[in-house]
């Protein structure tokens, strides 16, 4: 069938396709503060998974109020290591998705974490606990993080849902998304190992590292 016939089809059926909406930033610059050195200068890829996180913050419609989610991705594998939820989108959100990231052990020392120059990401919160796990910190301009952007989009069209009745329900769902479909199930095209899921990126890359 041509597209002008499955538009003709949606119409008289009552459907309408999924679009990828615009998104608003959520963090805003902090004047006084001094963000750390852009030290990735637009490359969002790695050669070695635990090298080079990049993070960002999103917030999910609910029938209550908005969910706000941080997720630190890996720019090697495009996993997500470390993630977070909660009712704001305070620091603390952030720093518990690095802890996650850096208590599953997947983080090597050095590891440089990116992220853009909002709020979140200059306090001397966040900047403490980076010191303190011995990684390097990176801000860049929001622009510039389109793996996590990507990664956004992605998340909310293969959920389908717009609003969630409520913030335990898209927890779960969420939850799933990532744990059991996305690092373990969805594939994706690897310049090197062809098509892998992220969770199987990780592994083959340490089995050559071994090797």
């Amino acid at each position: 069938m041509n597209h002008k016939r499955i538009a003709r089809l949606m119409r008289e059926h009552g459907i309408q396709g999924a679009h990828r909406r615009r998104r608003r930033s959520l963090t805003w610059p902090d004047k006084k503060a001094k963000p750390a050195p852009d030290l990735i200068g637009r490359d969002d890829h790695a050669k070695i998974p635990g090298t080079k996180l990049a993070d960002d913050i999103t917030a999910l419609p609910t029938g209550e109020t908005f969910l706000y989610l941080a997720c630190w991705l890996d720019l090697a594998t495009r996993e997500v290591v470390g993630y977070s939820m909660a009712e704001h989108h305070r620091v603390g959100l952030v720093v518990d998705a690095l802890e996650m990231a850096a208590g599953r052990g997947r983080l090597q020392p050095g590891c440089i974490v990116h992220s853009d120059c909002g709020s979140e990401y200059t306090s001397s919160q966040l900047r403490d606990e980076i010191r303190t796990l011995g990684l390097l910190q990176s801000c860049g301009s929001c622009f510039d993080n389109a793996a996590v952007e990507s990664f956004w989009a992605l998340l909310k069209e293969e959920i389908g849902t717009r609003v969630w009745p409520d913030r335990a329900t898209a927890r779960a769902e969420v939850f799933d998304f990532i744990e059991t479909f996305y690092n373990r199930r969805r594939l994706r095209k690897h310049k090197v190992f062809g098509y892998l899921t992220p969770a199987e990126t990780r592994q083959r890359h340490h089995h050559d590292l071994a090797a």
